[in-house]
């Protein structure tokens, strides 16, 4: 279901706005109340944010120093997906990014954390904003910050974005434990670490999927369909069934979860009782375009 509203329409911007909300809501209820840092650009931010104050003394008492500094540095950001992913993403992009800030602004902090316990709050917002995050990115767009770099870098490389996020996570969590005590590198990590981990699950364009489809039907109308609704290469041949010995045709597809309700609809309009296996997580190399926005 979720998987079908993601595709077009007020129901995907309506999404977008719940997710940034849910994103939002995770750090200032259960990361922030801790005293713990996001992963992302924003974690980097809190990190200036929290160095001018040691510094300089400089503290803004009616919002949050992070979210002016991660609304500046997404600027550039923005430019570079001008440049290389097209302007409807730029418009879901700066849809998102200002939602995301002005949520962050608005969603109080409680004093006291929700769950006093570290590391269930740690669990519990990981989840809740890698699923945010996630949803925003398979309705084809982004929260913004430094994610949008990791969708040109994994466009480029051939990475998931969970995994780049990882690795960036690591290092500014490297900056904490020198910066702050251990705990708090520790704890921060394993919130960027969950966060990346459901962020690729919910990213359905980061998800590879083989799709075999056996029919009596016209197997090339059938291709020549997924072909030109999809942009995906068919592979197709005639098998016999082993009980009745009867022919049959065989489809191969690969492309990604995003799509696949795309193939599913072609099939059943074309033949309800197809018989179709779906194997998730392939490892694809080769012509297979990446199309993560």
């Amino acid at each position: 279901m979720i998987n079908k509203a993601t595709h077009t329409g007020w129901v995907q911007v309506l999404i977008m706005l719940a997710s940034t909300f849910l994103a939002a809501f995770s750090i200032n209820t259960f990361i922030s109340p801790q005293h713990l840092y996001s992963g992302g650009l924003l974690g980097f931010c809190q990190l200036i944010r929290t160095g001018l104050d040691w510094v300089f003394g400089l503290r803004v008492e009616s919002v949050d120093l992070a979210v002016i500094l991660f609304q500046l540095t997404n600027v550039p950001l923005t430019i570079l997906a001008w440049k290389t992913m097209g302007r409807t993403f730029v418009a879901k992009l700066i849809l998102c990014t200002v939602s995301y800030s002005v949520f962050m602004i608005l969603i109080p902090v409680p004093e006291q954390p929700l769950i006093q316990d570290t590391l269930a709050s740690c669990l519990v917002g990981g989840i809740l904003n890698g699923v945010g995050n996630g949803i925003v990115l398979a309705c084809r767009g982004s929260i913004g910050g430094i994610g949008v770099l990791w969708l040109y870098l994994s466009r480029k490389w051939g990475f998931s974005v969970g995994h780049i996020h990882t690795v960036y996570s690591v290092a500014l969590s490297a900056a904490f434990l020198i910066l702050f005590v251990p705990e708090v590198a520790i704890y921060s990590s394993l919130f960027a670490v969950v966060t990346a981990a459901y962020m690729d699950r919910m990213h359905l364009q980061n998800i590879t999927v083989q799709v075999t489809i056996m029919t009596k039907e016209d197997s090339e109308a059938m291709a020549r369909r997924i072909m030109e609704d999809t942009g995906r290469g068919v592979t197709h041949w005639v098998a016999r069934g082993a009980y009745t010995g009867d022919e049959v045709n065989v489809l191969c597809v690969c492309l990604t979860k995003f799509e696949l309700d795309q193939v599913q609809r072609i099939v059943d309009e074309m033949d309800p009782h197809a018989f179709i296996t779906e194997q998730e997580g392939l490892h694809v190399r080769g012509n297979f375009p990446r199309r993560l926005t």
